[in-house]
């Protein structure tokens, strides 16, 4: 029988901690450049030209379907030799998620945007709002809100893919988790430690947004699904 035993592990515990910390800054910065990202991205491939539209297909398209840990290794690895430019681990896994979450997120976008009733758009304009002034107070805060369950769910997955960043060196939980491992002798208390602290963090993220959604829909702010 295998003899368990946590204390290395609590005796560590700053360890995971601050690999947390790590993964949840990551994911926060990643979060906040897809999003401009993204409604960029849906922007330019809803708009009528051709000349946007073509390269935000393509640039939805090879992040969406490429694995994101070849993406991580050609930001890390390809990127310097391209541009010639220092890229740290930090760096490589900032780009790598905002781009990659921001692909994703621009298919959210695209699909709230239309969406949204035709008629609204015409009538924003025949009491005389811009198209600029039409996307931003009539279509975007509908699209938003009935994007909000693909969002948070994009966002947990986002949280979850930034494990990978461990093989570029990047101090996250899973990083800290493996060199705990190596330096303990305890791999099997190590790892259940920290798919706990993972499924606790994640149960966390998705009960507020599982909240959020609630009020809003309560509110009348958000049709029910």
């Amino acid at each position: 029988m295998y003899a368990w035993d946590f204390g290395p592990v609590l005796a560590n515990g700053d360890l995971l901690w601050a690999g947390l910390r790590s993964t949840l800054a990551l994911t926060a910065v990643a979060l906040a450049g897809g999003l401009p990202v993204g409604l960029a991205l849906a922007l330019a491939r809803l708009s009528g030209a051709k000349s946007l539209s073509v390269p935000a297909g393509i640039v939805i398209e090879v992040f969406r379907t490429t694995p994101p840990l070849v993406q991580l290794f050609w930001f890390y690895f390809g990127l310097p030799i391209v541009v010639n430019v220092e890229m740290t681990p930090y760096l490589a896994a900032a780009l790598t998620f905002t781009i990659q979450s921001g692909a994703f997120f621009a298919e959210i976008f695209r699909a709230g945007i239309v969406s949204v009733d035709r008629g609204q758009r015409e009538a924003a304009r025949a009491i005389g709002m811009s198209p600029s002034q039409t996307m931003v107070r009539v279509v975007l805060p509908q699209a938003v809100k009935r994007m909000f369950p693909a969002m948070m769910e994009r966002s947990i997955e986002l949280m979850k893919t930034t494990t990978l960043v461990a093989t570029v060196s990047y101090a996250d939980l899973l990083y800290q988790a493996n060199e705990l491992a190596q330096k303990t002798f305890r791999p099997l208390e190590v790892f259940t430690a920290a798919a706990l602290i993972y499924f606790v963090t994640i149960s966390l993220f998705s009960a507020l947004g599982a909240l959020l959604e609630r009020r809003m829909a309560a509110s009348g702010e958000m049709a029910a699904r």
